[in-house]
């Protein structure tokens, strides 16, 4: 009959493919064992590892959010798929603009209407393109007191280029750009405050005292960082309003957009060969306008998540560390205590290297425990954080298998010494040593 201890060890004639898988299920039941029995040691065990994995769930969440907040909600709104702005200077400056650089932006001349044609001649075919002049101005209307609203008019392709449709009314005909009609298309939060529990459709706004029918509301567009982003008066072109937005003969944008991402290079560069052409720049000289992309507004962005990352690396690292030491002296104490059991074990057959798995199953199963403790608290952190800041957070599936992972790593190398001792020890020394 086959000999077993008191603990199910198989004898030292079990058959090999019997002995190993029972070991390491078994040295992951004692794990656990230990975490029921042992809660409060078991707890501050495995801390260090739960508080370094909490940080790294939380930063990647809160970093990851803010990415897709800034490319789809703030960038992407601003800028359209495939498309840049040809402006005077950049329309988004996220960080810090010196005063040299904001003086020689100044210096700069104008983006004009004559422009436009050159530049559009330069472009492929398939490529849309319309012109942007916006301002504050005042606007008005016969059932609320006035306010200053951001007013833009714009050229045919503007709302096919930004996708942009109405949920009531119709956008403006080619008729009407052609014409200059005073017509206008106008964002949610304006129709509410100017017209509220009314239907604006058909109904006058007073711009700087110019009547313009209400033919269109557009589909709302959401806020950016709590500032909403349908507070907007949309006017043709050539209506009376493109006086009061800028002066005669010049515009504030050209939106250029492209079907893909290669077409929208091309196009950039047939646009910057037109304007340097136009303002007689020489090869050495810089260009005097700006070509913005999404990529391009996103380059200060990017540049602080790159700091973000490693903060998120070396926080969680000092966490980890610690908890690896403290995993890595509990384990010796267990080694200590568990010295007769190694005794009897290896006395019954039991392998330097089964005693070796054995120990580094329990130091990773107990790194692991925390680690999934640290994830559970990471996403809690993360979803609390966004509930009460406007930061958000987008918890990323692939941080949570790097989190196990991480815990299961700092398991093994801080187990790899105190496994070893175990493995080493004398089977008749350490069965003298009574517990």
């Amino acid at each position: 009959m086959e000999r077993r201890d008191d603990v199910g060890l198989p004898s030292r004639n079990s058959p090999l493919p019997f002995r190993l898988p029972m070991s390491f299920f078994q040295a992951i039941l004692l794990a656990f064992e230990t975490i029921r029995v042992q809660k409060l040691k078991s707890f501050f065990t495995v801390l260090g590892v739960t508080i370094g994995v909490t940080f790294l769930i939380a930063v990647v969440s809160i970093v990851g959010g803010m990415s897709r907040y800034m490319q789809d909600d703030l960038i992407g709104k601003l800028i359209a798929v495939n498309a840049f702005n040809l402006r005077r200077n950049p329309d988004i400056n996220i960080g810090n603009v010196t005063e040299d650089e904001f003086r020689a932006w100044r210096r700069r001349p104008r983006i004009k209407d004559v422009d436009v044609l050159p530049v559009a001649a330069s472009l492929a075919p398939e490529i849309l393109w319309a012109t942007e002049s916006s301002d504050n101005l005042k606007v008005e209307s016969s059932y609320a007191r006035s306010r200053r609203m951001q007013t833009s008019t714009v050229s045919n392709d503007w709302f096919t280029i930004k996708k942009m449709g109405v949920t009531k009314g119709r956008l403006i005909t080619p008729q009407e750009y052609s014409l200059g009609s005073p017509v206008v298309v106008i964002g949610q939060d304006v129709a509410d405050h100017f017209f509220p529990s009314l239907e604006p459709v058909g109904r006058q706004l007073r711009i700087q005292s110019i009547p313009y029918t209400v033919i269109g509301v557009a589909e709302k567009q959401g806020s950016v960082f709590g500032q909403s982003l349908d507070k907007f008066v949309i006017a043709p072109e050539k209506a009376p309003l493109n006086r009061w937005v800028n002066p005669h003969g010049v515009i504030d944008q050209m939106v250029i957009q492209a079907s893909n991402d290669v077409g929208m290079r091309d196009a950039m560069e047939s646009a910057r060969a037109v304007m340097r052409s136009r303002h007689h720049l020489h090869p050495s000289q810089p260009d005097d306008f700006a070509l913005e992309t999404s990529a391009s507004a996103l380059g200060f962005w990017n540049k602080l998540k790159s700091y973000l990352v490693v903060a998120g690396i070396a926080l969680p690292t000092v966490g980890l560390v610690v908890g690896a030491i403290v995993i890595m002296n509990i384990m010796l104490v267990a080694v200590s205590e568990r010295t007769f059991e190694i005794g009897i074990r290896k006395s019954l057959g039991a392998r330097r290297k089964d005693i070796l798995n054995q120990f580094l199953v329990e130091s990773a199963t107990l790194a692991i425990f925390g680690a999934i403790l640290g994830i559970l608290l990471g996403i809690g952190f993360a979803k609390g954080i966004a509930a009460v800041s406007p930061l958000p957070a987008a918890v990323e599936v692939w941080s949570i298998f790097v989190g196990v992972g991480v815990g299961a790593g700092v398991g093994i190398i801080a187990g790899i010494y105190p496994a070893s001792r175990a493995a080493l020890l004398d089977p008749v020394a350490a069965m003298r040593q009574e517990t």
